[in-house]
């Protein structure tokens, strides 16, 4: 996005420049062709093309966190503090700043705090939430296959939020039956 928008306003300071520069004398037919050229083909054609393939690739990423039909959700939830997330999970124990999901099944994490504005992040799993006081945002994860994700808080929340982070584990199927039965920490 920052090539892109840098792309963007050099070639409107071309154009102005430009036109700055040509406005002042009489143009001729091939100065004027010239103009209509940068213009239309650079100024609008390749501004246009290049938000275009922004807002595809925005919509191609926004569809992947949209709930799709026919598949069990797992839902946990997400509880922040300073400086620690407690995960709950129905008919499990809650865990301490580790988020246990299982791998290639949509997740539904209820995100809530219960002091300060904090932020939910998992950047290789989703997008960032604000977890809000009295407030319960939902934030759809799901990860492709088993491993284990950081994530972490980019919300300044107060001195030491830069080190406030946690873990997400994504298991197998056999793996999250063991650790919803209670064998697996």
């Amino acid at each position: 996005m920052l090539a892109g928008a840098t792309a963007i306003f050099a070639m409107v300071a071309i154009l102005i420049t430009l036109a700055f520069r040509r406005g002042r004398r009489a143009e001729g037919k091939d100065e004027a062709r010239s103009v209509r050229v940068w213009i239309l083909g650079l100024g609008l054609g390749f501004s246009m093309t290049i938000l275009a393939a922004l807002l595809g690739f925005g919509l191609f990423i926004g569809e992947r966190l949209l709930p799709r039909g026919g598949e069990e959700v797992v839902t946990v939830g997400a509880e922040g503090r300073q400086w620690a997330w407690t995960f709950r999970y129905e008919g499990r124990a809650p865990t301490e700043d580790v988020l246990h999901i299982p791998a290639g099944r949509p997740v539904d994490v209820a995100v809530t705090t219960t002091d300060v504005i904090h932020s939910f992040w998992i950047p290789r799993l989703a997008g960032k939430l604000d977890a809000i006081p009295g407030h319960t945002n939902i934030l759809r994860i799901e990860a492709d296959s088993p491993g284990t994700f950081a994530g972490l808080s980019a919300e300044y929340s107060g001195p030491g939020y830069d080190s406030f982070s946690f873990s997400v584990v994504a298991h197998g199927p056999a793996e999250w039956d063991a650790f919803l039965a209670g064998q697996t920490e």
